[in-house]
């Protein structure tokens, strides 16, 4: 029986490669983004069902998740919206701070909420949610970002019990750097003259360290390998520099991993 996926932030970078991909191995995919009539590219295939989607529009979550449910019984459910915030804390605004949890973290719990019903009454079901290795350890100027990724690890374990019982899986893909416009299009930037130093010195390293990054297309092959391997695992580090890092962490510990990086970014 052919399976369906339902994708968040489905408009450019990993949501509209996984969408692609997920396609090509004869899935449904029903992929969201907050405007859909921009699409040209995915709105060609078939089996592919372009909604309306804000994740920070809680009402839009509701209809767009019945939507769904109507089209296709729903698989899996790719958490992917989400964005970059970089910054010293001083120099964010309230409005800033707000919309990054709202989107990264919010978006991600109530259109799971919204779905577990669903799941629950069919008796399968995978959630799967984009995190990063910021999820697992900071960076520098990146606290809000972190704030929101590490949110999402702790509470995608928390739900793993709850959901276990209906026999729900959930499921994170913490991926380095992937190589799309997200520094550009994806990444809310604000500067603040005490901090300059700092933000010339990781400016200056995140050129360096996007020569390592994954395509997109690399990460979304992770996305259908959580998507289909069965396995009672939930967190899947993806491509090579970001496993690079955790196997350092790992190794050397929490606390002297994290002087290392200062000392990589600062000097």
């Amino acid at each position: 029986m052919q399976k369906s996926i339902f994708i968040t932030g489905a408009s450019a970078g990993l949501g509209k490669a996984t969408a692609k991909l997920f396609q090509s191995k004869g899935w449904n995919v029903i992929a969201t983004m907050r405007n859909p009539e921009k699409e040209t590219e995915l709105s060609q295939l078939e089996n592919v069902t372009l909604l309306p989607l804000d994740v920070t529009d809680l009402e839009q979550i509701k209809t767009t998740v019945a939507k769904a449910i109507v089209l296709h019984p729903i698989d899996v459910v790719f958490n992917n919206a989400g964005y970059g915030l970089m910054g010293a804390m001083e120099a964010l605004s309230e409005d800033q701070i707000l919309r990054e949890i709202n989107t990264n973290l919010l978006g991600v719990l109530f259109v799971t909420q919204a779905f577990i019903p669903h799941m629950r009454e069919k008796k399968s079901g995978l959630f799967i949610s984009t995190t990063s290795i910021g999820g697992l350890f900071g960076f520098p100027l990146h606290s809000i970002y972190h704030a929101t990724k590490f949110a999402i690890e702790g509470w995608s374990e928390g739900m793993s019990f709850e959901l276990g019982l209906h026999n729900i899986g959930i499921k994170t893909i913490a991926p380095g750097g992937i190589a799309t416009d997200f520094i550009g299009r994806s990444l809310d930037r604000s500067s603040h003259p005490e901090y300059r130093e700092l933000e010339d010195k990781l400016f200056a390293n995140i050129d360096g360290m996007m020569q390592a990054a994954s395509t997109a297309e690399q990460i979304a092959e992770i996305v259908y390998e959580a998507a289909t391997d069965g396995k009672d695992q939930i967190r899947y580090v993806s491509g090579e520099d970001a496993k690079a890092m955790y196997a350092r962490r790992l190794e050397i510990g929490n606390e002297e991993f994290r002087k290392e990086i200062r000392k990589q970014m600062l000097g």
